[in-house]
């Protein structure tokens, strides 16, 4: 090569290393910055300097074995090598390679040095653990040995073991080669192939590569506990494993050494040749074959298989037990749950837990908070909103909340420039709370907390705030994907957009952010810094940016937490909570393991998949797992960002392992949890699928019963959607289930019997004294309580709920039936189903669900069934049922709507032909809705509050001719809540 082509290569390796280390130098130095804003620096520097560590030593030691051995291969070589055709060839590459042997060898083993210490560096999880290892003081069933050996060395012990053979195998192709181009292995010519050297070279590194598969035997014998056996499908040693591969592994471990002495014995000490070293090893090869795989291939098909349920049946327990314990089910609470009352009993009206039965949908109700609580265009709420519960005038209730952020992508083209983005609009304001069971105003949620000025429609009155909040700006949310500039040098140039102003809805406020979160960017070397990473000018250039500013960065608290806390899988499902009048997100961190002997091995993705995921719910990462505790509760700070991760399962080891890695205070311990805070701790959404897709299988304790799947459950699919294969998920309820105490705010999910469809069993997963406890309440096996599939078919095919149902989405289909989520209470002995029934008027997205319906039924799912107007008016409608039923020669009238107060219910038959001032009526409303669906869609709050009005109106009025014309007395508007009296009526178009 020339020197000017020498000179434009090193230039252009220059320039890529220059640009690559400034990479991640910036990326390093802005983490840091992060870490120390959020104080956790030694998280920072624990990890990076493990991780520096563990690629300089394992690089290191790979790179000098590997060229160690390649330099001894040099220098072994023969000083005369006999002339022949071959080694002319080789003599042009010995003339390029000896004159610069040293650095050949160098650059060589310095690439495969990196590429190995690339490789350590993503090991820094296992070498912590390693380091800070907790025992379990549990032993494993087979070699009586603590479970921490195998959560914490096992893998690290795997890993070095690959390095080595790595290394190794690298060594015997480096030297051979060598060894062959020098001369020191020949192919052709009299007399041998390789010169003693050589052969005592290279027979030794076959040697230690036969040691090391003898060490890789004892490891695997280990390993057999963590494997999956192949015949009843679960993981752990079984009869075949126990009984013929553990001693296969442990006589091939011997001959292993055996044949690393006799290779370097014969190759060397004794006939000085390859023949007796080769057949060594062709006799190791042989006898794993034999031994490993023939012999116990005999014993799992002659001895196993013609009895398998009894030879694998104490491997069966094992596993169960494991399993059990791994995901913390060993303590939980199987009771037998009858459900023999079909009839609905006289007390139902007035049953606690059927009262707090949620109606509110967190899934369909967001576009109504957005609507109703936006007062600004890019408002937003997401997707989903959450369920906590609050106590108010001494009463626990539970409340659907969701905080008002700032959607970027709603934000005018003006609005969207990068001074507005990251300077003006920078935060959302207030937490915005319903209770999840009242509806006012033609189905809106009844607010109590979260108001901006006179931002809720004409019409639709709710309470003051009952959930204080002293400091409502959220700039960390989970829609803060954006980073933010704040921080002024003079506070009377307030720039951001804080909140309209009260009473002039279309003056602003503005405000400048005065509190400890964010980054200090004043600095010229800040701002240049940042300037690169974001590939941004304005950060060198804008007025915006001045010695007081702050950059907020990493601003959405599942991925602040996953941050600061990179050994735990972060819940899909964070939610927020007004706690001492701050609002706070809280996250469910959960330590998790692969290696624990027997446990069955889930994946986390699979599992925790359901209706909800992607749609305002985060999926979990495809990692396969075989324990997992919830062991951390976080909070997240949505005004200054802080966070802070509490103790919750004070037992774990894993955890005390990583706190204790990173110096023993990253975690604040349970006792200095504030009792403010853990009143709105509660039991987390993927933890419990988890725990409830293994319980389908693992609540059969009895080894033979599990292995015959008899008894075997399935989650339900989503019941008005039971084609699209997703999964039905789990409900946050604040009742009182039988067996327990008094009310539990809790996540409940039914179960059906695999490929079924009625119901199995009700798993309920709540805290009981701050913590973790599970109920199952099993049916018995013969059933005739329908599952969420079946009770959802049933009650929408009732002839007069259908009817009814058809009426809703009229006017020519532009109204949308949607059902709410499917709740199974057990109440009085039996299974109450509540369903709300919402209707979402017009094609557009925009259009907010209304919530028009209640869709209930008692025992069997279809003998007792009412779509009433209210909860209690349905609860009402039951008992009146009920009651009837007990009548002697009377039978309950089916798909009952609730139309009267005196106990007159309405059957199944047709209804009459209209009259004439009926009619009349029917097409008043069908006007008051088309103005109600017009006024919806412009946004104009006052026209809407105004056609709600006449909406009540004209329902009023089509209720006084309907029942005019039967004979009886109007008794209410259609459209009211709870508290009006319950008429509920035909709707004629929703």
């Amino acid at each position: 090569m020339s020197r000017r082509g020498r000179v434009t290569v090193g230039v252009l390796v220059g320039v890529f290393l220059l640009f690559t280390l400034l990479g991640w130098g910036i990326d390093a130095y802005t983490d840091y910055l992060w870490f120390n804003e959020v104080d956790f620096v030694n998280v920072f520097s624990g990890v990076l300097v493990t991780r520096l560590l563990l690629f300089v030593i394992i690089g290191l030691a790979v790179a000098l074995i590997i060229a160690g051995n390649l330099y001894l291969a040099y220098r072994l070589r023969p000083l005369l090598r006999p002339h022949s055709a071959e080694q002319a060839t080789l003599e042009r590459y010995r003339m390029v390679i000896a004159p610069r042997l040293g650095t050949w060898i160098t650059v060589l083993c310095v690439i495969i040095g990196f590429f190995a210490g690339l490789s350590a560096q993503g090991q820094w999880k296992q070498w912590m653990l390693f380091q800070n290892a907790q025992p379990f003081n549990i032993d494993d069933p087979q070699f009586k040995m603590d479970i921490g050996f195998y959560i914490f060395d096992y893998p690290l012990w795997r890993y070095l073991l690959g390095v080595a053979f790595t290394a190794v195998v690298l060594s015997v192709l480096g030297a051979l080669a060598v060894h062959y181009i020098f001369g020191g292995v020949r192919l052709q010519g009299v007399g041998d192939r390789m010169t003693t050297a050589a052969r005592a070279h290279l027979t030794t590194l076959v040697a230690i590569f036969v040691l090391l598969k003898a060490v890789a035997y004892v490891l695997d014998r280990r390993a057999l506990l963590l494997e999956q056996h192949v015949s009843p499908g679960l993981y752990g040693a079984g009869y075949t494993d126990v009984n013929a591969l553990l001693p296969a592994k442990e006589i091939l471990a011997y001959i292993s050494i055996v044949v690393a002495i006799a290779i370097i014995v014969f190759s060397n000490a004794g006939m000085r040749n390859l023949v007796w070293p080769g057949v060594s090893l062709a006799m190791l090869a042989i006898s794993a074959v034999a031994i490993g795989g023939i012999y116990p291939l005999a014993v799992q098909n002659f001895s196993v298989k013609p009895s398998l349920a009894d030879k694998e049946r104490p491997y069966i327990q094992r596993s169960i037990n494991a399993t059990r314990a791994a995901f913390g089910l060993e303590t939980t609470e199987d009771q037998r749950y009858q459900a023999n009352n079909v009839v609905p009993p006289a007390t139902l009206a007035s049953d606690t837990s059927a009262q707090n039965a949620r109606l509110v949908d967190p899934q369909l109700v967001s576009q109504a908070f957005t609507q109703s609580q936006q007062s600004r265009g890019f408002y937003d709420f997401g997707k989903k909103l959450d369920v906590d519960r609050y106590t108010i005038d001494n009463n626990t209730a539970d409340y659907v909340v969701g905080a008002r952020e700032i959607n970027d992508d709603k934000l005018t083209p003006q609005q969207r420039n990068w001074l507005n983005r990251h300077t003006v609009y920078t935060h959302g304001y207030g937490l915005v709370a319903a209770p999840a069971n009242e509806v006012v105003c033609g189905g809106l949620p009844y607010f109590v907390s979260g108001f901006l000025g006179d931002d809720r429609p004409p019409g639709c009155s709710s309470k003051t705030d009952e959930i204080k909040v002293t400091q409502p700006r959220i700039y960390y949310g989970e829609q803060s994907t954006e980073y933010a500039i704040v921080g002024q040098t003079d506070k009377s140039k307030n720039v951001e957009f804080d909140r309209p102003q009260e009473g002039n809805n279309n003056a602003e406020e503005l405000y400048t952010y005065s509190g400890k979160g964010g980054v200090p960017i004043g600095s010229f070397f800040r701002r240049l810094v940042f300037s690169i990473k974001l590939t941004e000018s304005n950060f060198l250039l804008s007025d915006a940016v001045n010695s007081n500013s702050k950059l907020m960065y990493i601003r959405d608290p599942r991925s602040r937490v996953e941050k600061v806390a990179p050994f735990l899988t972060i819940d899909g499902d964070p939610y927020p909570a007004a706690v001492d009048g701050r609002i706070v997100w809280i996250l469910d961190g959960y330590t998790t393991a692969n290696t624990y002997p027997y446990s069955q091995k889930v994946n986390l993705a699979n599992e925790t998949k359901d209706e909800l995921t992607g749609q305002g719910q985060f999926a979990l990462a495809r990692d396969d797992v075989n324990y997992m505790r919830n062991s951390v509760k976080a909070t997240v700070d949505a005004y200054d960002g802080t966070v802070k991760l509490y103790e919750f399962d004070d037992q774990d080891p894993l955890l005390k392992a990583w706190n204790k890695a990173f110096g023993g205070h990253l975690i604040i311990p349970k006792a200095q949890t504030p009792a403010s805070l853990a009143a709105h701790f509660r039991y987390p959404q993927d933890l419990f699928k988890v725990q409830r897709n293994l319980l389908t299988k693992f609540h059969v304790t009895d080894p033979r019963t599990f292995f015959s799947g008899q008894d075997n459950w399935q989650v339900p699919n989503a019941p008005d959607e039971p084609s699209s294969n997703v999964k039905q998920p789990p409900f946050y309820l604040n009742v009182q289930l039988p067996n327990q105490d008094s009310t539990r705010f809790q996540l409940t999910a039914g179960v059906t019997p695999f490929n079924r469809e009625n119901l199995a069993a009700l798993i309920s997963g709540s805290y009981v004294n701050n913590k973790p406890n599970l109920q199952i309440l099993e049916l018995p096996d013969q059933t005739v309580i329908p599952g969420p599939v079946q009770v959802h078919q049933k009650m929408t095919n009732n002839a007069a709920v259908r009817q009814q149902l058809s009426l809703l989405s009229t006017n020519n289909n532009q109204a949308q039936v949607l059902y709410g989520n499917l709740i199974s209470l057990p109440v009085e002995n039996g299974i109450l189903y509540v369903e709300p029934v919402y209707v979402k008027t017009g094609n557009q997205d925009s259009a907010a669900p209304l919530l028009q319906k209640v869709l209930m039924s008692y025992g069997d799912g279809g003998t007792y069934v009412v779509l009433a107007d209210s909860l209690k008016q349905g609860l009402d409608a039951l008992v009146t049922q009920g009651k009837q039923n007990t009548n002697p020669g009377q039978t309950p009238n089916q798909g009952q709507t609730g139309n009267n107060n005196n106990g007159n219910t309405s059957g199944g038959s047709p209804p009459p032909s209209l009259s004439t001032e009926l009619a009349q009526a029917a097409a008043e409303v069908d006007q008051a809705i088309n103005n109600v669906r017009t006024a919806q869609q412009s946004g104009d709050f006052a026209k809407y509050g105004e056609a709600l009005q006449a909406l009540d109106a004209a329902m009023t009025k089509f209720q006084a001719a309907q029942q005019a014309a039967a004979g009886t007395k109007p008794s209410g508007s259609a459209t009211s809540g709870p508290s009006t009296p319950a008429t509920p009526t035909p709707t004629p178009s929703g």
